[in-house]
């Protein structure tokens, strides 16, 4: 695989390249997807899954490649922690909106083990704090929502 298609993959088709939030804009695409996928569990589960593993397999070498820690543009891992954060989540604004800002501020404050994960070297460094954000928001919303009775 070449540089540029690691990079295309990696920037989760170039989503990555938009300022000045570009985590955002790739938590919102992931989000777009899980509304599309909602009503086919396993077929967004399949999904996730090969963004996941692409994720592991390009972020790291887009890193390399970009001599940066992290950097800001590999954001398939935000594609992959929101999919995770909406799985299995009741299809309704409020319900997304609050996943969506629960899962940038999980993202955000990295909280323990997330801390520790975004320490690990390469892609699994830049991919697992992004996946403990994700189930993060959904432990919490799932909670949250049989909690108001909304199931």
């Amino acid at each position: 695989m070449g540089d540029r298609l690691r990079r295309l993959l990696a920037t989760f088709f170039y989503i990555g390249d938009i300022p000045p939030a570009p985590g955002s804009v790739a938590t919102i695409a992931g989000a777009l997807m899980a509304v599309i996928l909602h009503d086919r569990p396993l077929m967004y589960a399949a999904v996730f899954l090969v963004i996941t593993a692409v994720g592991f397999g390009v972020s790291g070498r887009v890193e390399k490649m970009l001599k940066e820690k992290d950097p800001s543009c590999v954001v398939i891992d935000e594609v992959a922690g929101s999919l995770l954060a909406f799985y299995l989540l009741p299809l309704s604004f409020p319900v997304f909106l609050t996943a969506f800002f629960l899962f940038r501020a999980f993202d955000m404050f990295k909280i323990y083990p997330a801390d520790r994960m975004e320490k690990l070297p390469g892609g699994v460094g830049i991919m697992m704090d992004d996946l403990c954000a994700g189930i993060y928001t959904n432990m919490v919303m799932q909670i949250a929502i049989r909690w108001a009775g909304l199931l």
